[in-house]
């Protein structure tokens, strides 16, 4: 994550052990690259929750990234989060990610409720999630991504479906 925080593509490739798209190097994936690696480097624990990169089988090719912003907190959250790569988007990638995070979540016995922040202009991230029993809970704002919607679904919902 750092060699991709710092603009190294063939490094962080060579760290994933997959070739990585040039979409792992640009200024926003940079962003979360970097402070994902803090993450890990503040909280070892965190390794099996954060980021991953998003295989495609049988090709092999590398599709995006998933992953949770972390662990689960205290009241048993975990917030998803998983990006496309462009040539690859609108094929299906991110609604099978997120159902691979769902599944995850839902067999971790202390995850009570999964979160989903999506800005309110991103259109396929709020189609994507349609269906998955989510609940729109409010709205959020900051800096980087402006205002975002905050959705949430209950454990116990992804178990059932």
């Amino acid at each position: 994550m750092r060699a991709l925080a710092d603009g190294d593509l063939a490094g962080g490739s060579a760290e994933a052990g997959v070739a990585l798209d040039e979409y792992f190097v640009c200024d926003r994936a940079r962003w979360i690259f970097g402070h994902r690696a803090d993450q890990l480097a503040e909280d070892r624990s965190a390794a099996p929750w954060i980021t991953r990169a998003a295989v495609s089988e049988p090709d092999g090719a590398v599709v995006g990234d998933a992953g949770f912003h972390g662990p689960p907190d205290e009241a048993g959250m975990v917030e998803v989060g998983y990006t496309v790569v462009p040539g690859y988007r609108r094929q299906g990638y991110a609604r099978a990610m997120l159902t691979a995070l769902l599944v995850r979540a839902a067999a971790e016995p202390r995850v009570r409720t999964v979160r989903a922040t999506i800005r309110s202009d991103n259109n396929a991230s709020l189609a994507t999630i349609a269906g998955f029993g989510f609940t729109r809970v409010g709205e959020q704002g900051n800096e980087r991504d402006g205002l975002e919607i905050v959705f949430e679904v209950p454990a116990e919902a992804i178990q059932a479906e």
